[in-house]
């Protein structure tokens, strides 16, 4: 049969030009180890990355007959005719010394055995190379945003894919950033601290490339006076007091006198919250305002209370004592008003009459 009238009957010049194709490298072809020739042996290994372009090349000679591209079963080229139908493959090179397909943007699907068959005068040749496709990581799935109660066991996972398999590492990034604290997709963090809350950092990396996300973990915790002073004002002056407590979720601040609480606004008072800070602010103090004040930090998980004195502090640096008391004054969580002024106006009795 022609190949002319093959073309009329399009299944049967299939099935012929297929059985002569395959003429070309009969099943069961030996490759002699002994060969030193470029053919009739396994190639190395080509490695290419998803998504690149790939050069398949086959030295050939003068004494070539016929030559084919395969890939596994499926003959791509046939000479300089195209077989398959895959428009990324194309014929790059075809002489008397080379012949050489090429793959673009490369999948992994195309990965596999590749021959190349040639037909001499003598037998067939045939040399095979395996193509491997590398795929960069890709974090497939990982945890959402977390928030628990202090004490409680936290496990977050980190799932990801790739060629080859990716290596997934975590690791704490925030408040300061530290190593890696685990090896593995699955991070468990026992009995969590408020030191342990932040930003954690999954990474997958392979031979190609890396592959990041991050999860927070926030910890929920009651509050704690981290800043509270005593303050010491002259009658007349503008004196702040200034009440510091760290919570999570954060904490609102109440203020109280002698077990009553201080609204905004009330007697020229104002408070100011902002954030982790509560100010109580006097713009023009009296007598009547020194004492000893509560500060009451709350959220959901709990309460924390802290006691500041506003006492009274002469500005006249003619007295170093009394400015002395006043700074010693300063930082003490306990004690009163009253207690306060007596000792100011004793002092400020004794340096009047050793003055006069």
């Amino acid at each position: 049969m022609s190949v002319c009238g093959c073309f009329v009957t399009s299944w049967r010049c299939l099935v012929v030009l297929s059985l002569r194709l395959l003429f070309l490298v009969p099943a069961g072809v030996p490759v002699q180890s002994g060969d030193t020739s470029p053919f009739n042996r396994v190639m190395d290994n080509l490695t290419v990355r998803q998504g690149d372009s790939v050069l398949l090349r086959c030295a050939i000679d003068n004494q070539m007959m016929r030559t084919a591209w395969l890939n596994r079963s499926t003959i791509l080229f046939a000479g300089r005719d195209k077989w398959t139908l895959d428009e990324r493959v194309s014929l790059q090179t075809y002489n008397n010394r080379e012949y050489t397909i090429k793959i673009n943007n490369v999948q992994v699907q195309d990965e596999g055995l590749y021959t190349c068959a040639v037909q001499t005068n003598l037998n067939p040749r045939t040399t095979n190379v395996h193509l491997i496709v590398q795929v960069p990581p890709t974090i497939v799935n990982i945890s959402s945003d977390v928030s628990v109660n202090e004490g409680a066991n936290v496990s977050v996972v980190c799932l990801a894919t790739g060629k080859p398999e990716p290596v997934v590492t975590w690791r704490h990034l925030s408040p300061i950033a530290q190593g890696f604290l685990s090896e593995e997709e699955y991070l468990e963090i026992p009995a969590i601290t408020k030191q342990s809350a932040g930003v954690y950092e999954c990474s997958a990396s392979n031979e190609v490339s890396t592959d990041i996300k991050k999860v927070q973990v926030i910890v929920n915790f009651p509050p704690y006076i981290s800043d509270a002073k005593n303050l010491g004002v002259a009658v007349g002056q503008k004196g702040i007091l200034r009440c510091e407590a760290i919570a999570v979720p954060t904490a609102a601040f109440e203020w109280y006198i002698e077990d009553r609480r201080i609204f905004n606004g009330l007697n020229g008072i104002q408070i100011q919250n902002k954030g982790r800070l509560s100010m109580l602010t006097f713009f023009n103090v009296s007598e009547e305002d020194y004492g000893n004040y509560t500060c009451m930090a709350t959220n959901k998980l709990g309460n924390v209370t802290t006691s500041l004195i506003l006492y009274g502090e002469c500005t006249n640096h003619n007295y170093p004592l009394l400015d002395n008391l006043g700074a010693a004054q300063d930082g003490k969580s306990s004690g009163t008003g009253i207690h306060a002024s007596a000792y100011l106006l004793m002092i400020l009795c004794v340096q009047l009459l050793l003055k006069f």
